[in-house]
């Protein structure tokens, strides 16, 4: 098999595989009634403060309007806190309650397992030429079709 068929089968069996074992990973009992999708939600309001919402909707690259449903689930399951802005009554501020942050402690574990089993055995000179493929990888997805 040469490099190109090799690149293509690892990469088609990672993102078909990525997604399923994360869940499966970070969907544990304490965490059963949310979505990985949920999870992700959770990630970009992070620990540290309050948020906008729009702010949120702009790092996941979603509406406002499909935020709000995401949000309205995690409020109602106790990982979301939801409050208006003292200084703009418009501004929609989320952040996370203990269980969210909880939640987001669980999925962060998860990514620096992930990293560290991807960067294992590497040197640094090898771990840099990942670095700069990978991110080769993210440019090509952020602007592809564009």
């Amino acid at each position: 098999m040469d490099t190109y068929e090799t690149l293509n089968e690892v990469l088609v069996k990672l993102f078909n595989d990525i997604m399923a074992i994360e869940e499966k990973a970070i969907i544990i009992d304490e965490f059963k009634d949310i979505t990985n999708n949920d999870m992700h939600v959770i990630e970009a309001i992070g620990r540290d403060g309050s948020k906008s919402m729009s702010t949120v909707a702009k790092a996941l690259s979603v509406t406002v309007g499909t935020l709000t449903i995401a949000i309205n689930n995690l409020v109602k399951k106790g990982y979301v806190n939801r409050e208006r802005s003292e200084k703009d009554r418009r501004v929609v501020l989320i952040s996370l309650t203990e269980k969210g942050k909880r939640a987001f402690g669980h999925h962060r574990k998860f990514h620096e397992d992930m990293i560290e089993a991807t960067i294992q055995g590497l040197d640094p000179e090898e771990t840099e030429v990942l670095v700069h493929s990978l991110t080769n990888l993210k440019e090509f997805f952020r602007n592809y079709g564009k």
